[in-house]
Formats: structure tokens, sequence, C-alpha cells
């Protein structure tokens, strides 16, 4: 992909660097991701989309990065510049250079955040709506857990999936129900700060070791949620879940609570990607509704 000429001036006036080569990267759904290489052989991430499609995911991207950033507990890449340039929305951003993590990184990862975790806040959610993946998450301010997780989590999930086709009226449990259940297995649930989707893809070990954190969806919750994503698709050694857990050990009725929080996860797949994540769900709600 070639840069308009004056889009490409205005990121060098960031760079403060000739930019002499664009590389495609993986990863961007509803925005294309570069990096960006300069005439002094050093590296930039940029991410663009038109402005119908991007601006509010972009925002919300620098917003979540910022929020981590902010509680100085656990790295995030340096943002440069982001806005809207001809209609053009982007987000200029530091480039990681990262390697495999080992036990020792996989450790520090662990421990850092557990200390993000330990950021907290008086209610759950958040002051603004943000994503999951493409699709938009609402984060109404709400005093209880089960009352935030039940309408603002599972519960939109299911009317989408419902509209959509995916699952039917009788599989869906009622609202009340979910706060039921909830209540016998979670209890004295504290707001924590959440990358809120926190898959083997969304984090970096930097060359040097240092642990980071990308494409976040933040919110307060409960901590175990980001414990739930990493288990679902795998990618993380047994010796980040240890150091995590000596600050944050294991209570009763984890395991459940870590299938109903990747019940959601489910959910968010199902209604972007469709039927063939239909079994897992079902699963799940066979099992404890």
């Amino acid at each position: 992909m070639l840069l308009p000429k004056d889009f490409k001036y205005h990121l060098e006036s960031f760079l403060n660097n000739t930019i002499i080569g664009l590389h495609t990267l993986s990863g961007g759904d509803t925005s294309s991701v570069f990096k960006i290489e300069t005439s002094s052989k050093e590296f930039a991430v940029l991410k663009l989309g038109t402005y119908k499609t991007s601006n509010n995911l972009l925002n919300a991207e620098v917003n979540g990065l910022r929020c981590i950033a902010n509680s100085k507990t656990i790295r995030t890449p340096e943002i440069y510049s982001y806005g809207v340039f001809n209609e053009l929305t982007y987000l200029l951003m530091e480039y990681v250079p990262s390697k495999r993590p080992n036990k020792e990184d996989f450790s520090r990862l662990g421990q850092q955040l557990a200390q993000l975790h330990k950021h907290s806040s008086e209610s759950f959610g958040l002051e603004s709506p943000n994503y999951i993946g493409r699709l938009e998450q609402q984060n109404d301010l709400t005093d209880s857990w089960i009352d935030f997780f039940s309408e603002y989590r599972l519960g939109i999930q299911f009317k989408l999936a419902l509209s959509k086709g995916l699952l039917k009226t009788s599989e869906v449990p009622a609202i009340a129900s979910i706060k039921s259940y909830l209540e016998s297995i979670c209890h004295n649930i504290k707001p924590s700060l959440l990358h809120g989707d926190l898959w083997s893809g969304n984090y970096l070990i930097a060359t040097n070791g240092t642990p980071y954190l990308i494409d976040p969806s933040v919110y307060y919750g409960h901590a175990e949620i980001d414990m739930a994503m990493s288990k679902l698709f795998g990618g993380f050694d047994a010796s980040f879940y240890e150091a995590y857990h000596n600050e944050f050990p294991i209570t009763e009725h984890f395991q459940a609570r870590i299938e109903i929080y990747q019940l959601y996860y489910l959910l968010v797949h199902l209604n972007m990607f469709g039927s063939s994540y239909y079994t897992s769900v079902k699963q799940i709600l066979n099992k404890h509704f």
C-alpha cells in the first residue's frame, strides 16, 4: 500500500523521520495494521481505517491503552499520534520487537497482570462504551458485579444471538436465573482494571523480557475475567498462572466462574463468527443452567 503523500508527511512529523517502507502486519479486523520502516531503521505501528468504520474503535483502543498505562503496572505501546486525516482514521504507536516467552517472562507477565488487577474503582464498568472484537461493549457504571455481568455482558450477547437466529429462546436462561446462579458462586467481588480480551495474541514479550499488553477492551470487573479468557484458547504457560495466583489465590467455585465468564467470550465469537461456536456455548449452558 502507498500512503497518500500528505498523510505520509503528517505521520513523518510525529516520527521525526522519513518513512521508507510499509509492511502489512496480521491482526486488524476493521482496521488495517502496518509496520512502518523509517530511514533511520526505526519502526512504528500504524492502524488505519476509514472514519465510518474505525473511528470509534480506534478511539476506544487509545482510551484502553491509556487506562492500562496510567495504572503504572504493565507496559503498553507508546502512542505517538491518533486522529482523523482526510477521512482516514489512524493510530500511530510504538513498535515493540518481541520474542517467544520463556518461563521467567510468563512469570513476570502473571505478576504484572495481578498488579493491574489490584488497580480498583468504586464501580464496575467504565465511563464509556468500547468494543470486544468488532462488537460494541456496553460499560454502564454499576454497583453490583452480578447485575453488571448478567445484564451488560451475557444479557446483551444473548439478545444478539437470538436476533441472529444463532440461539433459540428456549436455550437462553432468564436474566433472573443468571443472577441467581451468579449469587451462588460470586462472593465479595471487587472491581479490578481488566485488559478485557486477554488471549495469546494480545500480549507481547519484548526482546528484553518486558511484558506489553495490546488491543485492550478495558473495564472494571472481576479479575477472573482475564483468567477465563486466557484459559479459553491457550497460549499461557503454567508459570504465568503460578505467579498470578501468588497474588490472587484461587477461591471456592473458581472453575464454575471461569466457565461462566468464558461463556461471554464464546457468545461474542458465536455472534461474530457464527454457528461453529454453538456447541461450546450450549455445553456451558447445559452444565450450569
